[in-house]
């Protein structure tokens, strides 16, 4: 859906991947389970995936293996933060973190795994809701030196902030527009004025499409059928055509012939 309406790259949330395992975000998620998840999606679309890879499942040398196995599995880039194991949402308070001598090893470990010089690696800093600013400034640049291609500044307070952020960190940088977090919900053209380049929308679809579910749910338990939600649904014909069902049906009865 997303390469049809025009988005230029998907993103896999490790908030999303937890929940849709009726789990929290409080890395119980595996490195094995995000890597099924991203093969999943890469063979959906051609577009770019950018995925969660949390705090890198490890030490360095975990991070080395996490690496090679996204890269493998078709991940465009991945983010790691700088929370200590277990982390938390990056809006949620109750957040530790290592020290940033930690975190630009685990950097460079990342990028010495990496086979494909095209593969990204996003240093996420959750230092504004721990500490302050100035320290998610300061850890910004050094993972920079230590070999990130780009930075994500997590749960930025305003649009001051995400502005003054984008003037002292000189580097790609991504904004997270998750809702009912500690961040303003800026609009792309905002945002691309203040100096990022990339858009992250987390949980949105995730989360108008569990209303969705239980929307049509309480219909059917209260009215005892589904019929005033139809029109909110995909129809048989949009669904199939969507899954390319049309295309399986003709290559079978190619290979049979007939």
């Amino acid at each position: 859906m997303a390469e049809r309406l025009g988005f230029q790259a998907v993103y896999l949330s490790g908030a999303a991947l937890s929940a849709a395992s009726a789990l929290p975000d409080v890395g119980l998620v595996t490195l094995t389970e995000f890597v099924d998840e991203v093969r999943r999606i890469t063979d959906a679309t051609s577009l770019p995936l950018i995925s969660d890879a949390d705090t890198g499942f490890g030490e360095a040398l975990n991070v080395e293996r996490a690496v090679r196995l996204f890269e493998k599995a078709g991940a465009a880039a991945i983010h790691l933060e700088d929370q200590q194991f277990p982390k938390r949402c990056g809006h949620l308070s109750g957040k530790t973190l290592v020290e940033p001598e930690v975190m630009a090893a685990k950097l460079r470990a990342a990028v010495a795994a990496k086979s494909d010089p095209d593969f990204v690696i996003i240093a996420r800093t959750d230092a504004r809701g721990v500490t302050d600013f100035d320290d998610a400034v300061r850890r910004a640049r050094l993972y920079l030196d230590a070999g990130a291609d780009a930075i994500f500044p997590e749960a930025l307070q305003s649009e001051a902030e995400f502005a003054d952020f984008a003037k002292k960190v000189q580097a790609p940088l991504l904004a997270n527009m998750t809702e009912f977090g500690r961040s303003p919900l800026l609009d792309i053209p905002t945002l691309q004025s203040l100096g990022y380049q990339m858009v992250l929308y987390p949980v949105s679809a995730f989360r108008s499409a569990l209303r969705a579910a239980e929307t049509t749910l309480k219909a059917i338990k209260q009215s005892g059928h589904q019929r005033d939600v139809i029109p909110q649904m995909l129809t048989r014909a949009e669904l199939y055509e969507l899954l390319g069902y049309q295309g399986y049906e003709e290559r079978d009865r190619r290979y049979f012939g007939l």
